[in-house]
Order: C-alpha cells, then structure tokens, then sequence
C-alpha cells in the first residue's frame, strides 16, 4: 500500500482540496446517473386493457410486427415501454 504524507497543510485546506475534487466528481456524476426502472411485462389482456383494443388486435399486430411479444414457458409478454414506444405520433390539420 502507498502512503502519503502532507506537511504544511492544515485540516481545513485540506478538507477545501477533497471536498473541491470530490465535489466536482460527484456533481458530474450525478448528472450522468440514471436510476435503472425495472421492466414491466404485461400480457396480451394487459395490453389491450392498456390500449382500449380487442385482444385479437394485440395478436394481429404482433403477428404484423407491430408489436415485440417475449415468450416464457409458454406463456407471452410485451414490455410496456415497447408497447408506448410502438404508438406513432399522428399530425392533423395544416
């Protein structure tokens, strides 16, 4: 292990020193961190229910592609963040 040793300096310039290289650290750092969401599965109900489709819809667009669907022991899921990002924005008017 390196030591390090400090003559001349008292606590409080010290202290000013870490707390100015730290701070500047820790403040870039927070600006860049992005809590990490959990993934939300839904089934095809769900997304349905979330659209205000029929199911048969849900299974038409995902057969089109329209819509990722993931699969576990037979059963089937859609990411919502997925499901909302598959919603096109649609202009009206001039």
């Amino acid at each position: 292990m390196k030591r390090l040793e400090i003559e001349g300096v008292d606590l409080e310039t010290l202290e000013g020193l870490l707390d100015k290289i730290v701070g500047k650290h820790f403040e870039q750092l927070k600006k860049e961190y992005q809590p990490k969401e959990p993934t939300e599965y839904l089934t095809r109900s769900e997304v349905a229910e979330l659209l205000k489709i029929d199911i048969s819809s849900v299974t038409n667009w995902t057969r089109s592609g329209k819509l990722q669907v993931y699969s576990l022991g037979g059963r089937r899921y859609y990411k919502r963040n997925e499901v909302e990002a598959a919603l096109i924005k649609v202009k009206f008017g001039k």
